[in-house]
């Protein structure tokens, strides 16, 4: 094409260049873990609950890789029973009647812990959340068959449950004692996250991608799961948290079989075999476990507090480094005063 000025189009003119505006598989990659992981860590550890819960959740996940290594396990030594915190440099914690370090009995008992953590919270997580959006996107029939089978879970006790499937299996993997603790968790997650996800089929790019014919797994994965991260990571907290309680108790009551040390089986010994209960000598014994079970729930309770914050859309936008409006305000710019020269 010609112009007056007897030049022709081409690269004289960059702004008849068209621009695509395609990102990448690796930008786009950066943008939903930027959106997805790095913002909302950015938004825990911008509140001191944050710092302070990730900080003891660090420690722990270290005590548990790497203290077994470290420390050596619990073995009977009876020269020295009971002997009290902070008396020996080899014993920091004291030791029980038989001789055994507390210390070492509270490290070797954290990984099989943080195992029933992390199997329990995914387990009660995908399952909630997969039953939860599926039956709040689909609607009709299958809205109602979910939510029928998610009621009636709910409508059982869940402790008494939790006991008739221990009975039922025994099991000793620390992976399928967590699963087991969190089948009556995950109910009330599918019917938190359903309700979340009423007001979000409906939104015009939602139905946009139904109209274009594509599939049901893509839009809940792709655009609505993305805006329901916060609340999941929320609810994987304190699903993690009951785990804990729960597997204690459990261990306590001799509900469960003791394969691999645990805080619980510590704390039934201190009390039945121990005295500790009514002895200020063997205190320390019941005491030891009783605080790593306070301090990992504290951990997981300052990270859901600062985790409410994710629920902030102006507090999501600050923090989030890599955004597409960012992009496409980059992309424009140049072309703006070159498009107004046009006749």
């Amino acid at each position: 094409m010609s112009h007056s000025d007897g030049t022709s189009g081409g690269d004289d003119f960059p702004f008849q260049t068209p621009t695509t505006g395609e990102t990448t598989r690796e930008e786009r990659w950066s943008r939903t873990i930027d959106r997805t992981i790095l913002a909302p860590m950015r938004i825990i550890l911008s509140d001191w609950r944050g710092k302070v819960g990730v900080t003891i959740l660090a420690l722990y996940l270290f005590m548990g890789i790497a203290g077994p290594y470290l420390i050596s396990p619990p073995e009977t030594d009876t020269a020295h029973t009971l002997v009290g915190p902070f008396e020996m440099w080899q014993y920091p914690l004291g030791t029980d009647s038989s001789g055994r370090s507390l210390l070492a009995d509270v490290v070797h008992a954290t990984p099989p812990m943080l195992k029933m953590v992390f199997a329990g919270g995914v387990f009660a997580v995908t399952v909630g959340s997969i039953v939860g959006m599926v039956a709040g996107y689909k609607g009709g029939r299958v809205d109602q068959a979910l939510m029928v089978i998610t009621d009636s879970l709910m409508a059982i006790p869940g402790l008494p449950l939790i006991i008739v499937l221990a009975f039922l299996f025994e099991p000793r993997n620390p992976y399928l004692v967590g699963v087991i603790l969190a089948i009556p968790a995950w109910a009330v997650l599918a019917r938190s996250i359903r309700s979340q996800m009423l007001p979000l089929r409906n939104v015009e790019y939602v139905e946009a991608n139904r109209l274009m014919g594509i599939s049901t797994w893509k839009i809940i994965l792709k655009d609505i799961a993305p805006n329901l991260m916060p609340y999941i990571l929320v609810s994987f907290v304190s699903a993690s948290r009951g785990i804990v309680f729960d597997s204690v108790a459990l261990y306590f009551l001799g509900v469960l079989p003791t394969t691999d040390p645990n805080w619980g089986v510590t704390m039934d010994t201190a009390y039945s075999s121990g005295g500790a209960l009514y002895s200020w000598g063997a205190a320390h014994w019941l005491i030891a476990p009783m605080l790593a079970v306070v301090f990992l729930s504290l951990g997981l309770i300052l990270v859901a507090q600062a985790a409410d914050k994710l629920f902030n859309p102006r507090i999501r936008a600050r923090h989030q480094k890599t955004t597409a409006s960012e992009d496409d305000e980059g992309e424009h710019e140049p072309q703006t005063p070159a498009n107004a020269n046009v006749r």
